[in-house]
């Protein structure tokens, strides 16, 4: 079962914190969670788990970004990623339900050809990380970028957030469930 928290601390996201067991460690969660918290984010390319982000030198910033971590346990790094893209799809259903014009490419969410988001999915020695970034102000971002409030007026953030991670926990949940109701042939 997927255990979510909506933190009104703010943290400032740099990559590190895309580590086994951060979430236990810092909110008392023990096993499968996603915790959402919102605050400045920057990922120098020493902290970056992408390769290509690094081979292609493009450090990630944000001035205000509501991020999303999630670590999840028995679950292979393929697995892992389907579970970010579906994390992506919600964010992207979230969005359209508001009107908002949303392109997904790959576990990447634009508006207007800006980038909206950033995400990773890996594998620590026992559970997968997801780490996804939704701008909420894109300003100073290294790349052309779009955010929630200063460009798709969406101003609560808290409830979005809530949304997301409601909707998330859900479907994971009731994928879990689906694969108990079935006979084996």
């Amino acid at each position: 079962m997927m255990k979510t928290l909506l933190t009104d601390k703010e943290i400032k996201y740099e990559g590190w914190q895309l580590s086994p067991h951060w979430i236990y460690k810092n909110f008392k969660i023990q096993g499968d969670a996603t915790v959402a918290f919102i605050g400045e984010c920057e990922v120098k390319l020493t902290e970056m788990v992408d390769i290509e982000d690094v081979i292609n030198n493009e450090p990630i910033y944000s001035k205000s970004m509501l991020s999303f971590i999630s670590e999840q346990f028995n679950v292979g790094l393929v697995e892992g990623v389907f579970r970010q893209r579906l994390l992506i799809c919600i964010i992207k259903e979230a969005l359209e339900k508001r009107g908002i014009k949303v392109t997904r490419n790959g576990d990447d969410l634009f508006v207007d050809n800006k980038k909206l988001t950033v995400s990773i999915a890996t594998k620590s020695l026992t559970s997968i990380l997801i780490h996804t970034g939704i701008n909420i102000n894109s300003e100073g971002a290294p790349v052309s970028a779009c955010g929630l409030s200063c460009d798709l007026n969406i101003t609560d953030i808290q409830e979005f957030a809530t949304e997301i991670l409601t909707k998330y926990a859900e479907e994971l949940d009731d994928i879990v469930l689906a694969s108990t109701k079935v006979r084996g042939v």
